[in-house]
């Protein structure tokens, strides 16, 4: 493999853990918000409140799923 094959294959693997890392149900999870705001950008009070709930209803199932390994 050459340098430049080696250099992008780092380069994946950073940003694989990087942005997935251990948790990649997280990872999916911001996805998800984020295109949720980027769907709705044009209605702000809407918006506001799907991204808002949705961010707490991962941010609970996240919890509970945690909670849930550790028992």
């Amino acid at each position: 493999m050459s340098a430049l094959g080696r250099l992008l294959v780092a380069f994946g693997r950073f940003w694989w853990d990087f942005l997935v890392g251990d948790t990649p149900e997280l990872f999916v999870a911001v996805a998800l918000v984020i295109g949720l705001a980027f769907a709705l950008h044009a209605s702000t009070a809407a918006g506001i409140i799907v991204v808002l709930l949705a961010a707490l209803g991962f941010l609970a199932a996240s919890t509970w799923r945690g909670r849930k390994r550790a028992a």
